[in-house]
């Protein structure tokens, strides 16, 4: 990825959400639900593809993240009263704040010992909700009836409305996706994902940039988490389980870790295939680790991964053809 392409970018941050505000005109209730699942589930994507993609770094707890969001805006909502909009703020700083500490923990060990350390660390957040907290999460039981962030005086509790409130919410986050990879910091991390010792040759502190790319990753995953409460008036200790982080990797790897559009596709097709299946048989998993095994064999590139490289053999093609063409 480089900085020349981030006008493309910042065109597809804003064709995205257009996108999904006119499909959502040409369906009901149930196209609403399935699109909003899209872009939240996006958002998460996104946040996890921060670390994953662009760093470079495994990391199997990111469901705790997109958990503690949740729990935030409910508990801040529901027990305390505080607004909608507030409450988000305060999901993204726990969030954050939460990938900071599991950075500082886990960022002393390297390769699958680290991300095995965000896994342990995602399931001692998944039993202080289920047990130890209880008393203002609800245990394994959650929390339902959980509010919807007002904004402007819209009715958020209607699905379409909220659904266009999800799509402005998104078009933020793609063009601070867009514009953190076009950053110089951005730059960075994509170095360390290419080569960290290189890296750290040229005078960067890997580690804290390492840790920085964690906070922003858990404050995107937290607002995510936020959001889905929002939608399913819910929360509960599964959005902590090992197996929404697994889901999220899944999604990622679709689509294609480390490219623009990659959590967005990757999101789609999990959530198509979900739909589309689950109607079917209750054993979508199954097709579905099937999929992700056939990706990972012979797509490594996820979708947007193989739709971009061949796009680049056609060109590299046109291109060694055109002299020959222009003399005959």
């Amino acid at each position: 990825m480089t900085r020349g392409n981030w006008h493309l970018h910042l065109l597809l941050a804003t064709l995205i959400p257009l996108a999904i505000v006119i499909l959502s005109f040409l369906g009901g209730a149930q196209l609403h639900t399935l699109l909003a699942l899209i872009v939240v589930w996006s958002i998460f994507a996104i946040g996890f593809d921060l670390i994953f993609g662009l760093t470079g770094i495994i990391s199997f707890g990111h469901a705790a993240f997109f958990g503690i969001g949740a729990y935030t805006f409910a508990i801040l909502t529901l027990d305390w009263g505080v607004p909608g909009l507030a409450a988000l703020g305060a999901a993204i700083l726990v969030g954050a704040v939460l990938g900071i500490l599991f950075g500082t923990v886990s960022l002393r060990i390297s390769g699958i010992y680290f991300g095995l350390t965000t896994l342990i660390m995602a399931e001692m957040v998944n039993h202080l909700i289920s047990i130890k907290l209880k008393r203002w999460t609800g245990g394994t039981d959650g929390i339902a009836g959980v509010e919807r962030p007002e904004l402007l005086g819209l009715n958020v509790y209607d699905d379409h409305v909220y659904l266009m409130v999800l799509a402005a919410i998104f078009w933020i986050v793609l063009l601070g996706y867009a514009l953190l990879r076009a950053s110089a910091f951005g730059q960075v991390l994509s170095s360390i994902r290419q080569n960290p010792v290189r890296t750290a040759q040229l005078g960067y502190d890997v580690s804290m940039y390492k840790l920085s790319a964690f906070s922003v990753s858990g404050g995107v995953s937290g607002l995510a988490g936020a959001l889905l409460g929002g939608l399913i008036y819910y929360v509960g200790p599964q959005m902590t389980h090992w197996a929404t982080s697994g889901d999220v990797l899944i999604m990622s790897v679709l689509g294609g870790r480390g490219t623009f559009l990659g959590p967005v596709v990757g999101v789609a097709l999990f959530e198509f295939l979900r739909e589309g299946v689950s109607d079917v048989s209750d054993h979508w998993h199954g097709l579905l680790g099937l999929v992700f095994i056939s990706v990972t064999l012979w797509m490594p590139g996820g979708v947007v991964g193989l739709i971009r490289d061949r796009i680049d053999c056609r060109t590299a093609r046109s291109r060694a053809t055109a002299p020959t063409e222009s003399v005959t």
